[in-house]
């Protein structure tokens, strides 16, 4: 009886053991996590007024990366949480959104409207009622504007949806997220 408690204690260390190993490989192949990044500008650095109402009013390039398996496609939603005035913000209002980037999909170009976006993307309606991107447009004061990609494990319907209809639709589907923070206020160069 011993023998046999020995045996099974054994067996079920080895399966552990393999288990671990398992575990410990394949997360070395999966630990990369989503990434997005731009050449317009570093992370919590001020926007080129390029990419706002003063300038050409064309979204920055971005570029990602670190897809988790089984992503179906990403979502992009560009907002300012500062909005009216940083000191008392009063809404977060919606600049930009994009959705069903194909899974392959490792960035988007400068004035990617006009530039084409990848097939099967869908460009949502902004706080502006618009389909297209509008870029930083502060009326006072120095807002944060957050870039937010998230890679889904599903598509969204093939209409012009907007931040909220997205968010609704993204519960329970969202594999991995990132952000990408820049800042921004009226005069800067």
């Amino acid at each position: 009886m011993a023998r046999l408690r020995s045996a099974g204690f054994l067996q079920i260390a080895v399966g552990l053991f393999v288990l671990q190993a398992w575990l410990i490989a394949d997360a070395g192949g999966t630990a990369m996590a989503l990434t997005l990044s731009s050449t317009a500008f570093k992370p919590g650095s001020k926007i080129p007024s390029k990419y706002t109402c003063e300038g050409d009013d064309v979204s920055p390039p971005l570029s990602f990366g670190g897809a988790p398996q089984g992503t179906k496609s990403f979502a992009l939603i560009l907002d300012d949480p500062d909005a009216p005035d940083p000191r008392a913000p009063k809404r977060v209002w919606v600049h930009w959104v994009v959705y069903n980037l194909p899974p392959d999909t490792t960035g988007l170009p400068e004035n990617a409207g006009a530039a084409g976006l990848p097939k099967g993307a869908v460009i949502g309606i902004n706080d502006s009622k618009q389909a297209s991107y509008n870029g930083p447009c502060p009326p006072i004061g120095r807002h944060r504007y957050f870039h937010k990609l998230y890679a889904l494990d599903t598509t969204l319907p093939v209409k012009a949806l907007t931040k909220a209809d997205i968010e609704t639709a993204i519960k329970g589907h969202v594999l991995a997220q990132a952000e990408l923070m820049g800042t921004y206020q009226k005069g800067d160069p």
